[in-house]
């Protein structure tokens, strides 16, 4: 069963607020110390792992790419790279330009990059020019945009520099990252600038930047007070005078997660109407390598897997790591994981599908064989979320089956399967939202 959670972006701007307020102000570590066994990563700090592992394998793999001992997938690269930047836009208002409010324009256009970014992953050629030329500008302009306000803005760079520790460390972390960022984007608009050999480092780099920026982050988050986030009270939510569009979406990051993998079903399932019949081509390691991310975020983010939800302990680290990575690849470096990455996430679909379900169906048989002394009422909004999530069960096992089994489902009803999929994403996450109002 899904968890909603509430996850506060505890990031530079809060660090800032926090140590403008107080100095160095510390808790003590005693009180911040989790589980030796558990892991306590932010949302940001998760996705910034992501992002660094994808840049950091990318820069790896080009090596062996540019002596062609390797294929190449730039669409599906640079795809996957766009949909990374959409959950950070969705899930927290953090652009490529800077830190935004998270009003329902942002999340929607955060689903259109998103939706960009999938197309390209799944569907090759189709927008490569556009792609390639929006990643670069994102890179350039983005970097420049973040570097400045670093830089110009009193309260950061030049605050956090005096302070010692941890905030000097964060400033250098911003630098590195946002300086990458403005030469990784000319070189993407400008092929030729300089040796693909540089470009390798540069991607390298920029990956063991971001991991530096998810570990100053994080030991911030662990050193400083997070109660400074929650003392200014939540968010305004807009009044009847505010238009629908600029009013501060309070959604979690389970509802915008599902909503997200809604849209990607969905959209894939629209998109493989006319793979089908064959009007245009189709990158199944596209398709692999963003759904296995995906579903390594849900690890990192929430310990949410295809076969329940578990703590997150290092083991989930570890797997969640590992997919990113596998995913990565996919998608960099065609056919090189595909039959693994096949029977993989079948399996993860159909087990996913089928124990979940098991657990939900067995009390049921139970209390037909030994009924109860007093049957037990089931509130109806749990029931819907109950039926649900069965319907869901029974739909990833189909679509894993239609994995394993190609040619047995025909592409079509594969299609099927997929936007029912999506659409019952869609009422999951609103079952949710009405079963996890804010206090």
């Amino acid at each position: 069963m899904p968890c909603t959670i509430t996850v506060i972006p505890f990031g530079i701007d809060t660090i800032q607020e926090r140590s403008r307020m107080t100095g160095d102000t510390r808790q003590d570590p005693a009180s911040v110390r989790s589980n030796i066994w558990e892991f306590n990563f932010t949302l940001e700090t998760v996705l910034l792992l992501v992002l660094g592992i994808f840049m950091l394998i990318f820069g790896i793999l080009l090596v062996f790419i540019n002596t062609g001992a390797l294929p190449y997938t730039p669409d599906s690269t640079y795809g996957l790279f766009l949909v990374l930047v959409a959950l950070q836009v969705i899930t927290m208002g953090k652009t490529p330009f800077g830190e935004v409010r998270r009003t329902w324009l942002v999340i929607i256009a955060g689903i259109c990059a998103g939706i960009l970014g999938m197309t390209a992953c799944f569907i090759p050629g189709a927008l490569s020019g556009i792609i390639h030329d929006l990643v670069g500008a994102l890179l350039l302009v983005g970097g420049i945009a973040l570097l400045l306000q670093l830089v110009l803005n009193k309260e950061k760079a030049a605050l956090w520099i005096r302070i010692p520790g941890i905030l000097r460390h964060l400033t250098v972390a911003c630098g590195l990252v946002y300086t990458l960022s403005v030469l990784l984007g000319l070189i993407t608009l400008l092929p030729g600038l300089v040796d693909n050999a540089v470009t390798s480092v540069f991607l390298i780099l920029s990956g063991l930047s971001l991991f530096y920026l998810a570990w100053s982050i994080q030991k911030a988050y662990t050193l400083y007070s997070p109660q400074a986030t929650q003392s200014a009270g939540p968010l305004p939510q807009g009044s009847g005078n505010v238009p629908f569009f600029f009013r501060d979406a309070p959604i979690s990051f389970t509802f915008a997660l599902l909503l997200f993998l809604g849209v990607l079903l969905a959209l894939l399932a629209v998109l493989l109407v006319p793979v089908n019949l064959g009007l245009i081509p189709f990158s199944p390691d596209g398709q692999l390598g963003l759904l296995i991310v995906i579903m390594a975020i849900q690890f990192l983010a929430m310990g949410e897997t295809p076969v329940g939800q578990f703590r997150r302990t290092w083991l989930i680290l570890f797997a969640g790591l590992l997919f990113v990575t596998l995913g990565s690849i996919a998608s960099i470096v065609p056919g090189v994981l595909t039959p693994v990455l096949v029977v993989t996430l079948a399996t993860l679909n159909i087990f996913g599908g089928i124990i979940p379900l098991t657990i939900r169906v067995l009390p049921v048989f139970r209390a037909l064989i030994n009924p109860p002394a007093q049957k037990a009422v089931i509130p109806p909004p749990l029931k819907k979320l109950l039926i649900t999530q069965s319907v869901l069960n029974i739909v990833g096992i189909l679509f894993g089956l239609s994995m394993l089994l190609p040619g047995v489902i025909p592409g079509l009803v594969v299609a099927v399967i997929l936007f029912a999929n999506g659409l019952l994403l869609f009422v999951l996450a609103y079952i949710l939202s009405t079963l996890t109002a804010p206090e």
